[in-house]
């Protein structure tokens, strides 16, 4: 926004600082010479032989007030200047932590993010403005770093397909008599690829706006819609689905907590044993939060693959390999959607092998009451 140049804030306070002091020193002299007049009288009898041979009232007060003034007068100047200059060095104190973190935001809007301010001394206004400024320093850094990297994964994932494409066609080109009907259903499968991952980036996009309208929503019917919607893919994988738990209201996208709930019931019934596999879907409630909680049998899988399956494009090396290794986003999208309603997407290996995921979300203001 371009302003028009004004006063700076140093130049502010320093002529506040002054003229408070000059207003202080005009009240002092002021109660000085009311104090004066109530204990001097206006005339009085004081007999000089030189001036005033016969004898005569002496004016105390206009002798005295004649005297006061220049003196008054002289101390004011005094506490200006004194204002002035002590307010000046003042203010550029009082102001130096503020300029360090101008320093800082100035630095961040021509992209230097790793820059802090680090404000030393003990905790006041200043110090938690500093600190504010650079926990959003930190945060803004993930998050550039986190966009840079799901960007350059994105135009990866993206441009493997294209180039499949491509080569595909080549392929007819220089081939005319290659079976057309493989062809077709390669670039089918392939498109249905590309296609998927497009909707799941715009998936990322809007939820991380959080423009969605929010209502009241129950876990435990969007999690039995989810498992329904599956149920066909879990008997086709030979997976027993085992749906329980409590009536768990929340606040949120009821399109949304569906996609979320489906995502999970989904990698853990594709993402299983070959066969006789299992897969727990259950609601809880918590003191102020309700919890939708997947848990399903398969291979183990190691606690540090665990902490980066949320990662976009990320994927477990024994799911790079099956029919169903999808896009890589779905828990992604999974841990967008619980961040967007303000919640949390946990992720822990079970001993016996298999993944148990928990999404904890905050509760509606009448369960949290209760």
């Amino acid at each position: 926004m371009d302003r028009q140049p004004g006063v700076s804030v140093r130049v502010k306070l320093t002529l506040s600082y002054a003229g408070f002091l000059m207003v202080a020193g005009a009240l002092l002299m002021g109660a000085v010479w009311v104090f004066l007049l109530r204990y001097v009288p206006d005339r009085a009898k004081l007999y000089n032989p030189d001036d005033r041979p016969n004898g005569g009232p002496f004016p105390i007060r206009s002798a005295l007030l004649e005297a006061f003034v220049p003196k008054a007068a002289a101390v004011l100047a005094f506490l200006l200047v004194f204002g002035l200059v002590g307010g000046w060095f003042l203010a550029g104190r009082m102001l130096a932590p503020l300029t360090r973190v101008t320093d800082a935001a100035r630095r961040a809007t021509s992209g230097s993010l790793a820059h802090r301010v680090r404000l030393p001394g003990r905790n006041d206004e200043f110090r938690e403005l500093a600190d504010a400024f650079d926990a959003m320093l930190v945060r803004l850094e993930a998050h550039v770093a986190e966009q840079r990297r799901f960007a350059a994964n994105a135009s990866h994932e993206l441009r493997t397909p294209l180039a499949i494409s491509k080569a595909l066609l080549d392929v007819a080109r220089t081939d005319p008599d290659h079976d057309t009907g493989e062809l077709i259903d390669r670039l089918h499968t392939v498109n249905t690829r590309a296609i998927d991952l497009t909707e799941a980036l715009l998936v990322i996009s809007r939820v991380e706006q959080r423009s969605f309208t929010r209502e009241r929503v129950d876990l435990s019917l969007v999690a039995e819609d989810a498992t329904e919607t599956l149920l066909p893919l879990a008997e086709k994988h030979g997976v027993t689905v085992e749906t329980e738990g409590d009536i768990a209201p929340a606040v949120g996208s009821p399109v949304l907590l569906l996609q979320l709930a489906t995502n999970l019931v989904h990698n853990a019934i594709v993402h299983n044993l070959p066969a006789g596999g299992t897969v727990w879907v259950r609601t809880a409630v918590r003191p102020g939060t309700v919890t939708l909680t997947v848990e399903n049998t398969g291979e183990p899988v190691a606690p540090e693959l665990a902490s980066t399956l949320t990662e976009p494009f990320q994927r477990g090396t024994e799911r790079i390999h099956t029919d169903h290794a999808g896009v890589g986003l779905g828990l992604a999208i999974v841990q967008t959607i619980a961040h967007a309603h303000d919640g949390a997407l946990t992720l822990t290996p079970r001993p016996a092998g298999g993944l148990r995921v928990t999404v904890e979300l905050p509760a509606t203001a009448a369960q949290a009451d209760g």
